[in-house]
């Protein structure tokens, strides 16, 4: 097939999980698909992004989204009731260019990552896929509490429009899918059970055991930037780290990833660094004893949770993303709930290399397993297939 793929940043490089998902979907797909890769990005798209995705690309095409193209797109969200999550996006004469293009090529099916995209999608006269990859409204709900009393309406406003649009789209494509069966379950639409539940994997060539000398005992990662991210951070440092200098006073922690937030970089302490962008997260991952995620808000797979895992490392979670991961607590990961429980496992890990070992075996078969890009992408292909069959049936002769 030719796929026309839209996305909503170019994916590359790697430091954002809807990135790293469509550049694997890309590069499996290109093994037996033609790829027209149409992309959209705030910054001016290198020659080193675009050799990244030549080798798996039949053509590439970005487009910068500039500021006042945003400031525009988001008042005018503002007025005709769009999300702001998929405004932001939308611009109207981009949008012209994409729909010439694909009309020339004729795409045999057209694929759209996040919501943010659909509109693009609408008045295009051929199957498509939409990939919601997690549930927008549910991740704004949960930001709406710890929000400040300013901002509240706005989330408020936004969460409507975006149960309001995730239900609207789901008619506007053939196909759907999704990263998690709980953010199905979430899709405010009454045949969400149609989805399909299209898993992240994990690059088991790239993350892999290495031997390093361990620097910390303990790391968390992903981009310092994203609300979910700031705030399990400031979580770990404020509410599990004191618990554990108590008894560990030595305890050295690691916030490893790309644009800290303010509040992150002023963490930075005796027991704590602050990195900010890192060229090759795997030596963190390698040099250190725990991976820590304690996702108090979000949706979605946690893909930091799986590299870890890939490397060997013994992980320690939250209900909330172990509820994605369905991994097994107390064999494959350990689970807490409160900070004194997230202290006992980092306690009880540090501890015993044992049972830290145990932990880290079990995760690491479980990743390798269960989350494999080439098998989830199978389920891809074969839904596009299907959908652009039954499409080219129900076009009049």
């Amino acid at each position: 097939m030719k796929i026309a793929v839209i996305l909503p940043r170019f994916p590359f490089p790697l430091e954002k999980g809807d990135k790293l998902r469509a550049y694997h979907q890309i590069r499996c797909l290109a093994g037996s698909h033609e790829i027209f890769l149409f992309a959209l990005n705030h910054k001016k798209v290198t020659r080193k992004q675009i050799e990244a995705l030549k080798p798996y690309c039949k053509e590439i095409y970005t487009y910068q989204i500039s500021f006042w193209s945003v400031f525009i797109n988001l008042l005018r969200s503002f007025f005709n009731g769009t999300p702001f999550q998929a405004g932001y996006f939308h611009n109207r004469g981009i949008r012209q260019k994409i729909h010439a293009l694909i009309n020339v090529s004729q795409p045999d099916h057209i694929y759209c990552q996040l919501l943010r995209t659909a509109l693009y999608a609408r008045g295009l006269t051929f199957p498509k896929t939409l990939d919601y990859q997690d549930v927008f409204s549910t991740g704004i709900k949960r930001r709406i509490p710890g929000a400040p009393f300013y901002l509240k309406w706005l989330l408020r406003m936004e969460y409507r429009r975006l149960i309001r649009f995730e239900r609207n789209i789901f008619g506007w494509f053939e196909f759907k899918t999704i990263i998690t069966r709980p953010d199905r379950d979430l899709i405010p639409h009454p045949e969400r059970d149609a989805i399909e539940i299209v898993e992240n994997g994990v690059d088991t060539d790239y993350f892999k055991p290495l031997e390093r000398k361990k620097e910390y005992d303990l790391i968390f990662s992903g981009n310092m930037g994203y609300p979910p991210n700031v705030g399990a951070a400031l979580y770990l440092v404020k509410e599990i780290i004191p618990r554990v200098v108590a008894r560990f006073p030595g305890l050295r922690v690691v916030l490893a990833g790309a644009s800290p937030h303010p509040d992150l970089t002023a963490l930075a302490s005796e027991h704590v660094t602050v990195t900010g962008w890192v060229d090759d997260m795997r030596e963190y991952y390698a040099r250190s004893k725990i991976f820590i995620a304690p996702m108090q808000i979000g949706t979605g797979l946690q893909n930091k949770l799986l590299e870890a895992m890939a490397m060997r490392i013994p992980c320690i979670t939250s209900p909330l993303a172990n509820y994605a991961l369905e991994a097994a607590d107390g064999c494959e990961i350990l689970v807490g709930g409160t900070p004194q429980e997230y202290a006992d496992h980092i306690l009880s890990l540090l501890g015993d290399s044992e049972r830290a070992d145990a932990i880290a075996s079990g995760g690491y078969r479980f990743a390798v397993e269960k989350y494999n890009w080439q098998n989830a992408v199978a389920k891809l292909e074969r839904g596009m297939t299907k959908a652009s069959e039954s499409y080219r049936l129900t076009i009049p002769r």
